[in-house]
C-alpha cells in the first residue's frame, strides 16, 4: 500500500490491532491529531476518545480512555490504558467507564481539597468519558460535577 505506515495498538488486556494503514485520527491530550506516512516523530499522551484508523479495508474505530502514542515516520504505536473496537463497546460497558470516571473524579475531589490542578484534571477525564458516548450514541447516566 503506497503511503502506508504500520499501526499497532495495545492494551494492558491484549493486542487489539497491528495493520497497514493510510491515517491514524488520534485524540491527543493537547488535541486532535492525524498521523500519516513520514509524520514528523511525535509522542503525546492520549485523552478518552475515538482512535479512527483508515486501511485498504475501510476505517476502524477504538474507544481509548488514556495512554500514550508514539509516531515514528513509518508508524503508530498506541499503548492504550482502555481500548476497545467501538462494536464492544455496550452501553452497560459505556456506564461502567464512566462510573470508573465519575468515583476517580470524587476521589480526587476528596483527597485534593482546594488543589484545583488535580481536581480539574479528573473533571476533564469525566467529561471526556461523557463525551465519547455523544459521539458513539451512547447515554451515561448524568455524572456529578
Amino acid at each position: 500500500m503506497a503511503n502506508a505506515l504500520q499501526f499497532d495498538l495495545v492494551s494492558p488486556e491484549r493486542r487489539l490491532a497491528q495493520l497497514e494503514a493510510t491515517e491514524v485520527q488520534i485524540p491527543g491530550a493537547d488535541g486532535d491529531m492525524t498521523a500519516m506516512a513520514d509524520h514528523a516523530p511525535t509522542i503525546t499522551t492520549l485523552r478518552p476518545g475515538i482512535l479512527t484508523v483508515t486501511h485498504g479495508g475501510g476505517t476502524d474505530d477504538y474507544v481509548v480512555s488514556g495512554g500514550f502514542a508514539e509516531i515514528t515516520p513509518g508508524g503508530v504505536t498506541v499503548l492504550a490504558e482502555k481500548a476497545l473496537p467501538r462494536g464492544e463497546m455496550t452501553q452497560e460497558v459505556y456506564e461502567r467507564l464512566v462510573e470508573e470516571a465519575q468515583s476517580a473524579y470524587d476521589k480526587t475531589k476528596e483527597t485534593f481539597k482546594n488543589e484545583p490542578g488535580p481536581v480539574d484534571d479528573a473533571a476533564k477525564l469525566l467529561s471526556d468519558m461523557v463525551a465519547i458516548g455523544g459521539h458513539i450514541g451512547l447515554s451515561p447516566k448524568q455524572p456529578n460535577l
